[in-house]
């Protein structure tokens, strides 16, 4: 048997791998096996997770699309030309994919380094300190796909989505959490203790983003020394662009293109950020 041989399977098998075809395997995908891990510990809270990845585009669509969204209809002021439940659909599926990222970049990883000290048991195994933090942001991601995907389905159904590129707003909607979500593991993970950091993400900065960040109304309705919040905030690009997939919201193809490099920019520079101080950190 090589030396590339899915140890899992072997377990499954009855049968035991070496240490070193172990050890191997720890390096090789290491992301990848402790993703498998943090998976695994989402068995317990399915159901939550579930409901709410069920229950929340429900909720939103049914209040947009029945209740704000008829009125704003009625009075004949929908935004860009198009129905307002249409218009604010994919924005509410990219905020709730967004808001999931926050979850899962922040208590988790406090509990990683403090609570539970999970990390320092991965760290212990030749699981480097840099596939940990992969892994996690790995495993993460797993959920932002599946809200997102949930979404789009109820997107569908609702007859929000009205281009055939509608599917786009799922991968959109991902590399928008990831953009978020990444640099802020990197914070949460130079945390020693919790304190109110994590209240103060929440409110000063998820909450002004969702509602500045031309989420509910064009960022052109807000006045001009307000529109910055839009143009910093990761929200507002990937709700341009999943506006643009899901209805063809007319827009500039450089525009669309700063709005991809902003996005993958910041993923990038929240991987490598996690990276380092999950180094420093689990080597101390």
């Amino acid at each position: 048997m090589s030396d590339t041989t899915d140890s899992t399977r072997l377990a499954y098998s009855g049968g035991v791998a070496s240490p070193r075809r172990l050890a191997l395997d720890a390096r090789r995908l290491g992301w990848l096996r402790y993703a498998e891990h943090y998976l695994r510990t989402m068995r317990a809270f399915w159901v939550p997770l579930l409901l709410q990845s069920v229950g929340t585009p429900l909720l939103y669509l049914v209040a947009m699309g029945v209740g704000l969204g008829a009125l704003v209809d009625r009075s004949h002021s929908s935004p860009m030309g198009v129905p307002y439940l249409t218009f604010v659909a994919p924005a509410v599926m990219v905020a709730t994919v967004m808001g999931a990222s926050a979850t899962e970049a922040m208590y988790p990883v406090m509990s990683g380094f403090k609570w539970q000290r999970l990390y320092y048991g991965a760290a212990a195994s030749p699981l480097s300190p840099g596939q940990i933090a992969m892994g996690h942001l790995l495993g993460a991601c797993a959920r932002f796909v599946i809200q997102a995907v949930v979404f789009w389905v109820f997107l569908i159904a609702f007859g929000a989505a009205r281009s055939p590129w509608s599917p786009l707003t799922i991968p959109i909607a991902v590399l928008g959490a990831l953009s978020f979500g990444a640099p802020l593991q990197a914070y949460s993970a130079t945390l020693r203790d919790e304190g109110t950091s994590f209240n103060f993400v929440a409110r000063f900065i998820l909450t002004p983003m969702t509602l500045f960040a031309g989420t509910f109304f064009p960022l052109t309705a807000m006045p001009v020394y307000l529109r910055w919040i839009g143009w910093v905030s990761p929200m507002w690009h990937a709700t341009q662009l999943a506006r643009r997939a899901s209805f063809g919201m007319p827009e500039s193809p450089w525009l669309t293109a700063a709005h991809l490099v902003y996005l993958v920019g910041l993923v990038v520079v929240g991987v490598v950020l996690s990276r380092r101080i999950y180094t420093r950190r689990l080597g101390e």
